[in-house]
């Protein structure tokens, strides 16, 4: 008995989100809001965004959609439009229609004009979202390059979770003579170069590539609305750092954010990912990763890494 209320409430609480979602989308369609300084979190993959994005959908002064909206993002840009070439966008890509489109969207589910996005694509993109909102703030959070390619190399082994997207993606790919077949992450320029290469070779362009993409964009965005983050501290501190982001973001750390905060290194959002500082040093791809480690010194240097 218990299980059938459970799952009248569940199917009673879907039809009044969908009916909450119709009223919402009528009524911006009639008033239009426009988008209130919107935060897009930008970093390379396995870098944390997913740790820092739910951290801030604590807020309960912004909408979150409390997971990543890839469809959405396609549907208006799909990499397919440009020959499956790259997942970069430009300011020439943005549009009218794309800012009504993604404005409408986190409106009609979250009651918000200010919201918080983000996935492992947006940091190839930040020029196009710059041009779409240009109060939107920019979170970037980094993380130093042996950890993060770690990472990287456990996630290629789970397509299912990061490769959802490619599997209408047309081209061969052999990776490390052929033992990986889907292709993780985003496509970068060049990336076709890469199909047969290592598996630590592509993880290390993938860091290179996106990286310098943000850093390069960071240089036509205000100030004001640029915010760095290191993965580091956030675990060393995380009260202090997520306390110091909320304050620059403008929103309220209280009492619930704070509680998730003292928690947040407990539980990884991904419990296949340990969340632990230089797990490249006793990793199974150590050997793999210090090859490729010299060629991202000159990267690392920009992001704020020493030598």
């Amino acid at each position: 008995m218990k299980d059938l209320w459970l799952k009248i409430d569940k199917t009673i609480r879907h039809h009044i989100n969908n009916i909450r979602i119709i009223i919402r989308s009528a009524w911006w369609d009639y008033f239009r809001p426009l988008a209130d300084r919107p935060i897009f979190i930008v970093s390379g993959s396995r870098s944390g965004t997913q740790m820092l994005y739910k951290t801030l959908s604590e807020s309960s002064e912004i909408g979150s959609l409390q997971r990543e909206i890839y469809s959405v993002w396609d549907r208006l840009h799909h990499p397919s439009d440009k020959n499956w070439d790259t997942h970069t966008l430009s300011a020439d890509d943005a549009c009218q229609h794309d800012r009504d489109t993604i404005t409408r969207y986190f409106y009609a589910r979250t009651g918000k004009t200010r919201f918080v996005d983000k996935n492992n694509q947006l940091g190839l993109a930040v020029p196009y979202l710059h041009a779409l909102f240009p109060d939107a703030i920019f979170v970037y959070i980094k993380r130093s390059p042996g950890d993060t390619i770690n990472s990287m190399i456990e996630a290629w082994s789970k397509p299912e979770l990061f490769a959802e997207w490619s599997k209408e993606l047309p081209d061969k790919i052999a990776i490390d003579d052929g033992s990986y077949t889907r292709w993780c992450f985003f496509l970068f320029d060049g990336w076709r170069k890469y199909r047969q290469a290592s598996l630590e070779e592509v993880c290390a362009y993938q860091y290179r590539s996106i990286h310098s993409a943000i850093l390069e964009a960071k240089k036509n965005i205000p100030a004001s609305q640029w915010l760095e983050v290191f993965y580091e501290d956030v675990v060393n501190n995380p009260v202090l750092e997520i306390q110091n982001l909320y304050q620059k973001l403008g929103l309220s750390f209280d009492e619930r954010v704070e509680n998730h905060t003292v928690n947040l290194l407990s539980k990884p959002y991904y419990s296949q990912f340990e969340i632990r500082l230089d797990k490249w040093l006793d990793s199974a791809h150590r050997t793999r990763i210090e090859r490729v480690l010299p060629s991202l010194n000159d990267i690392a240097q920009a992001m704020g890494y020493a030598r």
